[in-house]
């Protein structure tokens, strides 16, 4: 989120911690487009 910031995003909803246990936090880019970051300790990603 500070790196969106940075970049001249508006952060619109800071990130938070989030009922499942992870965070959540939304965005808007110089664009006007709205973005959402998530992370979840439950997820399993793997490189393909």
């Amino acid at each position: 989120m500070e790196q969106a910031r940075q970049a001249g995003a508006t952060i619109c909803d800071p990130a938070h911690e989030t009922f499942w246990g992870g965070y959540s936090g939304h965005f808007m880019d110089p664009d006007g487009h709205l973005w959402e970051v998530v992370w979840n300790p439950t997820w399993d990603v793997r490189e393909n």
